[in-house]
């Protein structure tokens, strides 16, 4: 894995290539510590801007898509108020591959749950209360006319690592009953509403600033799609538990006066409507979670690709692709998911 102080000085030219930052000086690029497996992030020391630097799309994306997608995914949720500032991007080249988006740099400490579950449900609330634009002008967003079904066909997707991944015979059998069940809430139920989420609302993608407002500072997988996705993947044991900084575990109660506080900051109209389907998708954000530790378990151990500014597709699991300790980390905690007690624990939330 190439490190990213090594990127360093390709990153500097190509800042001095825009005309806003042409007079950056190298030492005010400040590499942070590795925390995530998509992207690297470099301080932009005295403008209070941070570059998020892609190792990989999540989404299959080809480098300049990848970065045109997350643009728009802070373009769109800057109304709410509770996220990073947009401020351009360095296209991908050679000597920077992926390119890098340039956002607010956003001073706060990490969530605390469940003391600061209030002030992410109101961030969610305000992302999810934006007015729809017209559907001709969604893209390059995915614009879900189907929430539940269409997430539902991405985790049956994920679901087809499952044979591969070395699971335990109940581990096996229980996903296996909910993505049943999950079949059926899909039949049982109307298309739901469909508002900008997310979907990637795990705790450890906020930061919370002096006066109590939380930030969403990890837009990369933005859409419009169900709102409960976002709400789930808050509050699921698979997100609270995965980052070390902001590790929890939530009791019923605190889950329960998170989404009231959610509901409480939306429209009545907006919250009414969308209440039928918030555990439904509760089940099925943990699914795609749990399909998606089934696909990595596989993917990691493949090699890491070569030239992907020139690949139609940049997604990369290869463990080759982040540092070794990170990687042990995510072991261990797609281990533990995937174990049939911890499988067993999760499904009691709706079961």
């Amino acid at each position: 894995m190439t490190q990213l102080s090594d990127q360093i000085p390709a990153l500097h030219a190509a800042l001095k290539q825009v005309p806003t930052f042409q007079d950056v000086a190298l030492d005010s690029l400040i590499p942070m510590p590795t925390s995530g497996l998509a992207h690297d992030h470099v301080i932009l020391s005295g403008r209070d801007l941070l570059l998020r630097v892609p190792r990989q799309s999540q989404m299959r994306l080809d480098a300049e898509r990848n970065l045109r997608y997350q643009a728009a995914c802070f373009q769109r949720m800057e109304a709410s108020g509770h996220t990073p500032k947009f401020h351009g991007y360095l296209p991908p080249s050679k000597t920077v591959p992926m390119g890098a988006l340039i956002v607010d740099h956003i001073h706060g400490t990490v969530l605390s749950a469940p003391n600061d579950l209030p002030a992410a449900a109101k961030a969610l609330a305000a992302i999810h209360a934006l007015p729809l634009p017209d559907r001709t002008k969604r893209a390059p967003l995915i614009d879900q006319t189907d929430p539940m079904a269409e997430t539902l066909a991405e985790v049956q997707g994920q679901a087809a690592f499952l044979p591969q991944a070395e699971l335990d015979s109940d581990s096996l059998r229980m996903i296996r009953e909910e993505l049943s069940a999950a079949q059926q809430d899909v039949t049982a139920l109307p298309k739901a509403p469909v508002t900008l989420i997310s979907f990637d609302a795990h705790p450890g993608n906020f930061l919370v600033n002096d006066d109590g407002t939380a930030i969403l500072v990890d837009l990369e997988k933005g859409r419009y799609g169900g709102a409960g996705f976002d709400l789930a993947h808050a509050t699921l044991y698979t997100s609270t538990t995965w980052d070390v900084a902001t590790y929890s575990e939530p009791s019923r109660e605190d889950i329960a006066d998170f989404y009231q506080c959610w509901r409480a900051a939306l429209p009545t109209a907006l919250g009414d409507s969308l209440a039928p389907y918030l555990m439904p998708m509760r089940r099925l954000m943990w699914l795609w979670s749990i399909t998606w530790c089934a696909k990595w378990r596989v993917e990691s151990g493949k090699q890491l690709r070569a030239a992907k500014h020139e690949a139609q597709d940049t997604e990369d699991w290869s463990a080759e692709n982040t540092s070794a300790s990170l990687i042990d980390h995510v072991r261990g905690r797609v281990d533990l998911y995937l174990s049939p007690d911890i499988i067993q624990k999760v499904r009691q939330d709706w079961s």
